[in-house]
């Protein structure tokens, strides 16, 4: 296996992805110490060799979910890969629990692993532009908004994808060249998983049917959304103040005034601060409606507990959250 500073002819895949980590460090980092996560297949394998070869200072963080058999096994042979590299690696043993089902609890465990472990450093992950095309084609499939369609940012303390413009078939061609053997692992084909659907069926259709570059083209509409995204948030952010009142209370004057993209983002973080639980779209446009398209109409329900609900109503041009019995 090829070892840090051994090599003196880079293949282009290599070569692509240690300019991809060098230019995400000038841009977003202030230290050269940084966390990999590493689940030991081709993209997070490829982005910690990368890492290391662009100078950065590196600790693999590898994750074991304990949902297969030899889990165990396999997050110790990504930490000695890794080592291999000239890295330091730990194994973050979790068992992922809760509601959502597998994919989400597995998600939600390795992310608080993975800051409970990084020791105030930047975590890179090893997200690919094939992955932010299927995020899009996600969201599209469930009438998400601009906040989701927008996907995933290469920055977001303290996550780092310094990989959102590589194809994943270049980590691949990397591993090669690097001499690595990434694990596959057996859910990234498994069809149960919506992801996989995307991923094996419906992208590669939408590639053939168009004529290619569609992967591309989904990450540069993220791109746009979330420059959209950012706007609409920032005035949402500006009004706010005036919108709610020190008692809580949301002045529907102030609102009507709104484009509905600000209007209902107001809205959306009101609710969420007075404790409706996940205010999702139907619900921020049903509160919308008491805005501007006020009939008379009943309370609406944002959430609440086993013994009580919340719900939104409008008395004298303000909208209130106020708990009911079920």
């Amino acid at each position: 296996m090829d070892r840090a500073g051994a090599l003196t002819g880079r293949s282009r895949a290599q070569q692509e992805l240690i300019g991809a980590v060098r230019g995400f460090a000038r841009e977003h980092l202030d230290d050269e110490q940084v966390c990999v996560a590493v689940s030991g297949g081709a993209d997070s394998l490829a982005l910690a060799a990368a890492a290391v070869r662009a100078g950065l200072r590196v600790t693999g963080l590898v994750v074991d979910h304990q949902l297969q058999d030899g889990s165990a096994a396999t997050a110790a042979w990504a930490a000695r890969t890794v080592v291999g590299f000239g890295a330091q690696a730990r194994v973050l043993t979790v068992r992922p629990d809760g509601p959502g089902g597998p994919e989400a609890a597995a998600r939600r465990a390795r992310y608080d692993a993975l800051e409970q472990a990084r020791d105030r450093q930047p975590v890179l992950l090893g997200h690919t532009l094939d992955d932010q095309a299927e995020t899009v084609l996600l969201g599209l499939g469930r009438g998400s908004g601009a906040r989701s369609l927008s996907a995933m940012t290469a920055w977001a303390a303290p996550w780092g994808r310094p990989l959102l413009r590589v194809r994943r078939e270049t980590t691949r061609r990397a591993c090669a060249a690097w001499g690595l053997e990434p694990w596959a692992d057996p859910h990234n084909d498994d069809p149960r998983y919506t992801r996989v659907r995307v991923r094996h069926d419906l992208l590669p259709r939408f590639e053939e049917a168009l004529g290619g570059g569609v992967a591309q083209a989904l990450a540069r509409t993220a791109d746009q959304l979330r420059d959209d995204d950012a706007a609409l948030t920032e005035w949402a952010a500006r009004v706010y103040p005036d919108a709610v009142a020190e008692d809580r209370s949301a002045a529907v004057e102030v609102l009507a005034d709104l484009p509905v993209a600000v209007g209902t983002r107001v809205l959306r973080r009101w609710l969420t601060e007075v404790g409706a639980t996940e205010p999702a779209s139907a619900v921020t446009r049903q509160v919308w409606a008491l805005v501007v398209d006020w009939s008379g109409q009943g309370p609406v329900a944002v959430g609440g507990d086993a013994a009580r609900r919340l719900v939104v109503t409008r008395r004298d041009a303000r909208l209130r959250v106020e708990p009911q019995p079920r």
